[in-house]
């Protein structure tokens, strides 16, 4: 879809046509507007605005704010916390090396994590590990993934940004980039109040879908190109009272009969599955059941729904989504109901608030990340972090269950600083799943702890960059990764 495409399928063309200067008509030619005057507020004045309250978002503006940098965060909607929480998408994915031996990802998501587990709200990752109920009894990559409860971890957020001088601003949506020529200097909001100015020195996207940087014209792509599909998205959601004894006594019988078949998971209650399906009861495109334990024994999160080809910068296309997640949640908890043990009288505690998106699109940097390296354990001149998640690219292989899941040769591999600089935009960072990578290097590195990782390093650019006055792609590595290594991220 090209720019202009976009915007006027997002009502958007009026506003980015009569705001070079923010403040001016709409057009005439328009009857219904007529004469009529967008009035946008000049409300902000930031050193750096983040755009996206998720993972990456929230460390990114933490990471910014701790080194004196005035920081703006704003998202869309009531809380921080994104895929974790409004989303309810949980565990966090592993944090260690591929041997199970070493916690890699540390710094700011390490802070998170010992946070969340002082107030009960999280199992350490150092005693979680693969082949068990945490792990929703999957073994290959999933050594030493940490669950958590969402609503506390709202609160380590908001506590974090407070503590660290982080302005916060719900309910504000992104409309468009404020450009001087290929620099951006902020953005346009659509709040509750009307149309209101950020301006800022700096800017980093952390939306998730590269918005900011497709709007201030930095070249992407959407989903994967050599064959035409985004990841399908799933609804998430967390079930209570389920007897979990019972539950673990009918799986672990099962364990020796897990299998992958052309991409095909069998794995957790696949039998109770096939019983379903028989019975006419079953049209997910799934053969089995992703479901982890929680925090509270009778609390499991589940990961189960799939809908295929959802395009999440389309309302209409997205709306059908969340529509068709929540009639998947349905059918999952009669089937759990009437066919799990344990699970009879379970309770559903919610749905995510939004589609979780494994994909949409990528944005094009200075240096696009190929799968090859991750597979081959490349640790780049110019490491931000260092990760062992496996490639997974769910829906790759084309038909409704089928996927592609692809462990990594060594021990871990490292992420570039380079695929945080967009092409052709000035004073703008990326951070999170729409940074600078193929498809496949997205399906390991989309996942919230190398997310979080990806922001810290974004905030620590970002404010070195705002005090030598210089953009971005012009900093020193050695400045950065000396701040990376006070901030507690593993770099060797």
């Amino acid at each position: 879809m090209d720019r202009r495409k976009f915007l006027e399928t997002a009502g958007l063309l009026t506003a980015a046509s009569a705001g070079a200067s923010l403040l001016g008509g709409c057009s005439s030619g328009d009857p219904l507007l007529a004469g009529a005057r967008v009035d946008v507020k000049e409300s902000y004045r930031c050193q750096l605005l983040v755009v996206g309250g998720g993972p990456a978002g929230v460390c990114a503006a933490i990471a910014a704010a701790r080194q004196g940098i005035r920081t703006l965060l704003v998202d869309s909607g009531n809380c921080l916390g994104g895929m974790g929480t409004k989303g309810l998408v949980g565990p966090f994915m592993t944090c260690y090396d591929a041997k199970g031996e070493r916690m890699i990802i540390r710094g700011l998501f390490e802070e998170v994590v010992d946070r969340l587990v002082a107030i009960g709200g999280a199992l350490h990752p150092s005693g979680i590990r693969q082949g068990t109920e945490f792990t929703a009894w999957i073994s290959e990559g999933h050594d030493h993934c940490t669950p958590f409860d969402p609503e506390l971890l709202k609160v380590v957020y908001d506590h974090l940004c407070k503590e660290a001088g982080v302005k916060v601003l719900y309910h504000a949506n992104f409309v468009r980039p404020i450009m001087k020529g290929k620099r951006i200097c902020g953005a346009v909001l659509l709040t509750p109040s009307g149309l209101e100015a950020a301006r800022a020195d700096m800017v980093i996207d952390a939306t998730g879908d590269g918005t900011v940087a497709y709007r201030a014209g930095a070249p992407c792509v959407f989903g994967d190109p050599e064959n035409g599909r985004v990841q399908p998205a799933s609804l998430f959601f967390r079930m209570n009272n389920v007897d979990t004894d019972a539950l673990v006594a009918e799986v672990v019988p099962h364990l020796p009969e897990f299998r992958r078949v052309n991409g095909v998971s069998y794995r957790c209650l696949h039998w109770r599955v096939a019983e379903a399906e028989a019975a006419g009861e079953w049209d997910l495109a799934r053969k089995s059941v992703n479901i982890w334990r929680s925090v509270e024994k009778d609390q499991w999160v589940v990961n189960c729904t799939r809908i295929h080809g959802v395009d999440a910068t389309d309302a209409e296309n997205l709306t059908a989504a969340e529509e068709e997640g929540r009639r998947q949640v349905q059918e999952l908890m009669h089937f759990f109901h009437k066919y799990v043990p344990g699970c009879e009288k379970a309770t559903l505690m919610g749905t995510g608030s939004t589609m979780g998106i494994r994909e949409s699109r990528h944005v094009h940097g200075d240096f696009i990340l190929p799968v090859q390296d991750l597979i081959e354990g490349v640790i780049p001149d110019d490491v931000i972090l260092l990760s062992a998640n496996s490639i997974d690219v769910h829906g790759a292989m084309g038909g409704p269950a089928g996927g592609l899941y692809m462990p990594i040769q060594k021990d871990l591999y490292g992420i570039p600083y380079r695929v945080l600089l967009p092409a052709g935009v000035d004073s703008l960072l990326l951070a999170g799943r729409c940074i600078s990578a193929d498809s496949a290097a997205a399906g390991a590195i989309r996942v919230m702890p190398p997310a979080m990782a990806l922001g810290q390093a974004a905030g620590e650019a970002a404010a070195l960059s705002i005090k030598a006055g210089i953009q971005p792609r012009e900093l020193d590595y050695a400045d950065l990764r000396a701040a990376l290594l006070a901030g507690k991220v593993c770099l060797v």
